[in-house]
């Protein structure tokens, strides 16, 4: 029993001001693995008082000091890659080579590219060569970062990394569901030798802990990932004290397969929706088919899905592990279960368990055909294994029904006619729009329109999240 029971504050780990202990279940066997424990508002409070008093001396370090503490981070994150792969495949049911080569590999990756991007970052320039205006960057202040359990280490990275590279401060408020990779975060964070005070680790929930940091009033920006549902509650009480928000909420990506796309554009589509077992807010849920190929597109997808295979996330090889708990379980299980009932055609997969498994939060690749997009499958985020395919006619009908979401993070276009790609991706209405495969690079901003949140990660982008623009006159 892996036990993970206390707090870091000021540099310190700490035990928390009283006990609160919580269960981390593994997903893939329903047994408990970890202890944690679920701190108070005392915990908070003296979190947030740490990073406001390092604050102000950690925001007049210079740039070559911070890249120097997140040099030591780096290697030491190397150093213990292994150990944060069996985290996150133990915590939130990722195969192990997943983990290994997807969810931990994308922490490593994200620090290589805020290294590189602060190296640039200039924090003060010239207005213009007329000017004797002066414009400055200036870290905002205290941060309360709170991250989600489905990408646990990949949204850590890319919210304390650009947070400590521009000189704030903070408490991390890691999923409680997934604690463990934020916990082992912590201990390389006290090991490359981060001044006291300026990283905090306070674990808790979201009515607890995550609305302490919400409505904080020393706190100067939250940053939060996780459900749009959340998203809404955390800018209410963010409002009172005018705080920076910056949200990553969810999605319900269209993936267009026009009748002119390459040849396995379909089974990329499944293999891309089914990775991470669903459980990625930019997975493309709902795949959007010319009718001229709309049969075809079913049968192609229907056998792709029937070839992956479901199994225990310690197992090596190509497969989909768990879904994160039983309440998501559940609540997948209850949607497909609605797609039926609404008068989908249900292609492939449904709500029993895979035939090899009698124990874990295991759901079967699920394809629907015969969806329109006024159901519930096709308008609820279920951040399961769990495909719509709904036909259309037109170009402009395809943009319409892709548009016709509350939702706006990332959607998918396939065709050769590239001349049409790049028409029909200016008119979507999303942060993302990824064409025939195409993942995006490196440093690029991700974020979403309208319900899926608003401000970017990654790149200079990211760092630009958490500073503030100051303008100062007569500099000259």
């Amino acid at each position: 029993m892996i036990n993970k029971k206390k707090f870091y504050i000021n540099g310190k780990w700490v035990d928390p001001s009283k006990p609160n202990d919580f269960q981390v279940i593994n997903p893939s066997n329903e047994e408990i693995f970890a202890i944690i424990s679920l701190g108070y508002k005392e915990d908070t409070d003296l979190a947030v008082k740490s990073a406001k008093k390092a604050f102000v001396t950690w925001k007049e370090t210079s740039k070559e000091e911070r890249i120097n503490l997140l040099e030591k981070l780096l290697e030491i994150y190397k150093k213990r890659f292994k150990e944060m792969a069996e985290a996150i495949s133990m915590e939130m049911g990722a195969p192990i080579e997943w983990s290994t080569n997807v969810q931990t590999s994308s922490g490593q990756s994200h620090l290589e590219d805020f290294i590189s991007r602060l190296k640039e970052f200039n924090f003060e320039k010239k207005f213009n060569e007329k000017s004797n205006n002066h414009i400055r960057y200036e870290p905002i202040g205290v941060c309360g970062l709170i991250t989600p359990w489905n990408w646990p280490i990949n949204q850590i990275a890319l919210k304390v990394v650009p947070a400590l590279a521009t000189g704030c401060t903070m408490i991390l408020k890691p999923s409680e569901i997934a604690p463990i990779s934020g916990v082992l975060f912590a201990e390389m964070i006290d090991e490359a030798g981060f001044p006291p005070g300026v990283f905090n680790l306070v674990n808790g929930d979201g009515e607890g802990v995550g609305t302490q940091i919400s409505s904080h009033s020393d706190i100067d920006m939250v940053s939060f990932t996780g459900s749009t549902r959340a998203g809404k509650l955390i800018s209410k009480n963010a409002a009172n004290t005018i705080k920076r928000v910056c949200l990553e909420l969810g999605g319900k990506g269209a993936n267009i397969v026009f009748a002119d796309s390459y040849s396995n554009a379909v089974r990329d589509g499944i293999r891309n929706v089914m990775s991470n077992s669903g459980q990625s807010c930019d997975a493309p849920t709902r795949m959007l088919v010319e009718k001229s190929i709309y049969q075809k597109a079913i049968e192609e997808a229907v056998d792709e899905a029937n070839k992956i295979k479901v199994d225990l996330a310690s197992k090596k090889g190509d497969h989909i592990g768990p879904v994160v708990s039983k309440v998501q379980y559940d609540k997948i299980i209850n949607l497909i279960k609605s797609g039926i009932n609404e008068g989908a055609t249900l292609a492939t997969g449904g709500p029993e368990l895979p035939n090899n498994l009698n124990k874990g939060y295991f759901i079967k690749p699920t394809i629907f055909s015969n969806v329109t997009n006024d159901m519930e499958i096709s308008k609820k985020e279920i951040f399961g294994p769990v495909l719509s395919i709904i036909p259309f006619e037109t170009e402009d009908e395809a943009i319409k029904i892709t548009n016709d979401t509350e939702y706006g993070l990332g959607n998918y276009l396939q065709t050769e006619d590239h001349t049409k790609a790049k028409r029909v991706a200016k008119k979507l209405r999303s942060g993302t729009v990824y064409i025939n495969g195409n993942g995006a690079d490196s440093g690029t901003p991700f974020g979403g329109y309208r319900q899926s949140g608003n401000g970017r990660e990654g790149g200079v982008w990211g760092l630009e999240e958490f500073l503030e623009v100051k303008t100062i006159t007569g500099w000259n």
